[in-house]
This record gives structure tokens, sequence and C-alpha cells, in this order.
């Protein structure tokens, strides 16, 4: 018997608005899991899309600063390029200017993959950094609370690209991932069955030119080879799509609150 997928998607008209969007969600996420054990571990994706939301939700001005329970935060890094810590493609770099230097979290709350060394070390070391905090046995999978995604106009996602060995590593919890597609580039990723073990996950996804791919990810053929972001199923059943107009232009109509459900099965 097949497993089944609830994909809940909402529909924001702009790309301010969809950074809002996705703000309120995090946070949302964030006090549940608070609420439940009294802290939230969470992973995060780069680009520019979670950029504008880490802006937005960095500003003094915003109610939504106010309302993140900072002090309750362990952050991860979903990926990261094999790069310094301070070089202009680090995701953690992006994230530093615009989020951690502008709000009240501590260094120890903060556990970037270090991009900087050897892809295969720097995948170990992060391996055993969530086998030590999420004090793991065996073989056990860490349960982040909440885990925010993007998707490449190729269907990728994390750094999951097509046709890479990445998209086949089941053993693993982060695995170093050359991807000849990005520059001849390697990558350190979270492997796919770590994110469906989350217990919230989250596509934010922005623009035209991803449309015709989200599209084919959630309602063209079963392809995970050419389409790695496919292989994102959580184990709870339920995914979530933060998505702006542009970006949701093929998929089915929404209600009048700008929101539809997919119900999926494999």
């Amino acid at each position: 018997m097949g497993s089944r997928l609830k994909v809940t998607y909402c529909i924001e008209p702009d790309a301010a608005a969809l950074a809002e969007r996705a703000v309120e969600h995090l946070i949302a996420e964030v006090e549940q899991a608070v609420a439940r054990h009294g802290r939230a571990r969470i992973a995060i994706s780069g680009g520019s899309t979670p950029k504008a939301a880490f802006q937005m939700l960095a500003d003094p001005k915003q109610v939504w600063r106010r309302s993140m329970p900072w002090d309750k935060l362990e952050l991860f890094w979903v990926d990261e390029r094999c790069v310094p810590p301070d070089h202009p493609d680090s995701n953690y770099r992006m994230t530093r200017e615009t989020l951690l230097d502008h709000v009240p979290v501590k260094p120890e709350q903060v556990h970037r993959m270090e991009g900087e060394l050897d892809p295969q070390v720097a995948a170990s070391r992060y391996e055993s950094l969530l086998r030590n905090s999420f004090r793991l046995e065996g073989a056990e999978s860490p349960r982040f609370d909440v885990i925010a995604l993007g998707m490449g106009d190729d269907g990728h996602t994390a750094s999951l690209f097509p046709h890479t060995e990445a998209i086949h590593e089941m053993g693993r919890l982060v695995t170093a991932n050359h991807v000849p597609q990005q520059k001849d580039s390697w990558r350190i990723t979270l492997t796919w069955p770590v994110i469906n073990n989350a217990d919230s996950v989250f596509f934010l996804v922005g623009g035209a030119e991803k449309a015709a791919r989200l599209h084919e990810v959630f309602m063209g053929p079963r392809d995970p080879e050419r389409l790695p972001s496919q292989l994102i199923w959580p184990s709870g059943g339920i995914l979530t799509l933060i998505l702006d107009k542009a970006a949701a232009a093929l998929l089915p109509a929404t209600d009048g609150e700008g929101c539809g459900v997919l119900e999926m099965e494999r």
C-alpha cells in the first residue's frame, strides 16, 4: 500500500508578501515547538527568497522580531557551498549578515556547516555535530522541528541536484555532493531521509521561472532522479508550500483565501 501526502499551498501576490508569509509561518512553527518541548531546532536554506524573509525578521521596527523566542532557538543549515564562511556565496554569510548580526542569538545556538574544509570532512563533522546535538544512537535520525527549503528551476532542493550521488544517499545524515552543473562545485547537504523526518517541512518558492518545474514536481510523473524535490515526502504526511503568484501560475485554482490542497500518493 502506498503512502499519501497532503500538500497545502498558499499563494501571495508578490515577493514582499511572500517573505511576510514565510516569517509568519516560521514564527508559528517555532512557537509550537517551544510549547511542546521548550526549544525549537530549525534548519534553514540560502537563496534570495529566504534572504528577504530574514531581513524582515531582523527589522527592529517589525513586530515579528519581538515575536520570535530567540533564546529558545537552535539554528542549523540544510546545505552549504564548499566555500569559507566569509565568501559571498556562503549560505552562512548571507544568514549572518541579514539576520544573526541583528538579533539576540548566542554563538552556541548557531551550528554552521564548515564549508571551508574538505567536503567529505565537513560532511562527517556536521553529521557528528547532529548526533551530539540530538543525542542520537545507532541509526537514529535527528527530528528537526522545522526545515525550510527552496526549489531551483531545475527541480533541486537543498543540495540534492538532478543526477548526482546525494539523491541516492540514504544511510548518512549529511553528505558531500559533487555538482558538475553548478560550476563543477561541491556542496554539503542534509540527506532527504533526514529532511523527511522533520516535524514540519515547507518550501518557499518565488518567481515565474519556477512555475513549470513546480507544476511538474507536484503534478507530473514521479522521476526524482531528474526532479529531486519529489524526494521530499515528510513522514508526517503533510508538506507546506509558500508561493508567490508567479511561481504558482500553473497550479490548480485556490479557495477564496488564496490557499489550495493537493493530495498525492506513491
